[in-house]
């Protein structure tokens, strides 16, 4: 066990979220670069070359330049094991991200310094809170021009509701950024656009006040930084490590990821700020990575991640203990025990097979349709559930049907398998069978996915037309006929494929209507798989 509990406390498993486009990826290459695991950074717009970024692999997202699903990559740093989980950050993209957020001990919010807070941020944000996870910031693009950096903080504190303490500080921005003051060892990393593999950044001890700075930055940008880390020492929250772990202060760094500036600085204040995998709450208590057993959840199921086999893998986080691939282990829903089919780490696309990991990994196994998202696998002998996983609300719903009807069967098994994999959820008419299928999604972004990937995997054309309604609450009340309830013109009943009932509404007044009018009647915006 002394062992185990060495490997578990290198480990270190976050995610990074952010809008489009702020260059999340690009910063999830940087990390990647320090720990040797590339050798050369690929920006994700370079369309010209054929180099396309590494933690990218679906075709859609090669031709679009965006991440769509989320990708798993592990490296050592120093002492440290590091597992990213790099999620999409398209406004479009699916409950995929969510759920990966499950997976993580922290998270990294990468905002762009000229756009601040935008939509999506505050939806993963919200994740985050829900789950009282660390978050760190980092401010990115500041070789661009900028906002006001205190009203960018501002931004994060008043749109996001937590508070800010700015590790470093930027000098300038855009064609005068100058480089970042770090406000505890009071030195400068003077702003040298680093070459796409480079990874060394100048840094030059100087003190804030001392003349040999004027040289350095220029005495207008020494006055104003002055005047910056006064305000900043008598307005911002101190640092305080267990405000951090709470999740109610953010730590706050500069620097622009393309240019691979301030990314190894973030990098080691990040690792040294952050612990090693923590307890679990399970049906049966807090499971403890360090002394319990090995434990995982799955929390991502893949299809066809290699075109020349038809393959289906599911993620697991493991939450506690050493994993052993010669070992059998319990799959709880499935109430047996089994040995996990060719246990493998993922570098985006390049996949190693694996002996054994720790807490803390994310391992991907072979699955043959017997795992669900938010199954539990343990010792044997041993039966605790962790908790389920929330199914979060769909806002976009259409009607599909395939154009070929001799392609029934490939249609039902396409969309079923996509279905698991989480990126759409899909529903019936409540008195029917599989003949109209209405699929929701969180994000419009998943019906091209899926119109791409059931003709690409499956063979399948199909036809979509887009449905009016916007909300979508579970029945609660099992004591109540949902066909016999009092609902308003805009209202539709619908089941899920496990048969539990749901209404769809156009408009949210409906939604208070339909409980004012059925007593009794229990709605809920999240289901639990």
């Amino acid at each position: 066990m002394i062992n185990h509990a060495k490997e578990i406390k290198k480990r270190r498993t976050f995610a990074i979220i952010s809008h489009p486009d702020a260059g999340k990826t690009t910063l999830t290459e940087k990390l990647l670069l320090y720990g040797g695991a590339i050798n050369l950074a690929g920006s994700v717009k370079g369309k010209k070359t054929a180099k396309h970024a590494v933690s990218d692999w679906m075709e859609i997202e090669k031709e679009r330049g965006i991440s769509v699903t989320s990708s798993v990559m592990q490296f050592n740093y120093g002492d440290y094991c590091i597992n990213i989980l790099d999620t999409p950050g398209h406004q479009d993209f699916s409950e995929d991200t969510y759920r990966t957020l499950m997976a993580a001990d922290s998270a990294v919010m990468v905002i762009d310094a000229s756009k601040g807070v935008e939509n999506q941020t505050k939806k993963l944000f919200k994740v985050c809170v829900m789950r009282h996870i660390p978050i760190f910031t980092f401010i990115n693009k500041m070789d661009r021009e900028a906002r006001d950096t205190f009203e960018l903080l501002d931004e994060i504190e008043t749109v996001l509701g937590i508070k800010t303490c700015p590790v470093n500080w930027p000098i300038g921005s855009g064609k005068e950024f100058k480089g970042v003051y770090d406000r505890s060892t009071q030195t400068i990393s003077k702003f040298i656009a680093a070459n796409n593999g480079m990874k060394e950044v100048e840094t030059v001890e100087a003190t804030i006040g001392d003349s040999s700075l004027d040289d350095l930055i220029g005495k207008d940008r020494h006055d104003i930084l002055s005047e910056e880390i006064e305000l900043l020492d008598g307005a911002s929250a101190e640092f305080d490590q267990e405000l951090v772990n709470n999740g109610e202060l953010s730590p706050v760094f500069f620097g622009s990821a393309l240019t691979n500036f301030g990314v190894e600085t973030f990098l080691k204040h990040f690792l040294s700020m952050t612990s090693s995998p923590l307890p679990r709450h399970s049906n049966l208590g807090e499971v403890d990575p360090l002394t319990n057993d090995f434990s995982a959840f799955v929390f991502k199921i893949q299809a066809n991640m290699n075109k020349a086999h038809r393959d289906r893998i599911a993620f697991m986080r493991i939450c506690s203990g050493k994993f052993d691939a010669d070992e059998e282990v319990y799959h709880v829903q499935g109430g047996k025990k089994l040995r996990l089919s060719q246990p493998q780490q993922l570098m985006a696309q390049e996949r190693k097979i694996l002996e054994e990991a720790y807490a803390g990994d994310i391992i991907g196994v072979f699955d043959p349709g017997i795992f669900s998202i938010g199954d539990t696998l343990c010792m044997p002998g041993q039966k605790y559930e962790y908790e389920g996983i929330p199914t979060f609300a769909p806002e976009h719903f259409a009607k599909i049907r395939q154009v070929d009807t001799m392609k029934r069967k490939q249609f039902i098994k396409g969309i079923t398998q996509i279905a698991q994999e989480g990126a759409i959820q899909i529903f019936q008419e409540f008195n029917t069978g599989m003949e109209e299928i209405i699929v929701g999604v969180v994000g419009v972004l998943q019906f091209d996915v899926l119109k791409f990937r059931l003709e690409s995997e499956y063979g399948v054309e199909i036809r979509m037309e887009q449905l009016p309604y916007e909300y979508i609450r579970w029945v609660e009340s099992k004591d109540i006929e949902v066909s016999s309830l009092s609902v308003t013109s805009d209202t539709k009943r619908i089941k899920n494929m496990k048969g539990n009932p749901l209404l769809l509404f156009v408009h949210a007044w409906s939604i208070n209507t339909v409980l004012d009018r059925n007593k009794g009647l229990v709605l809920s915006e999240f289901g639990h798989e």
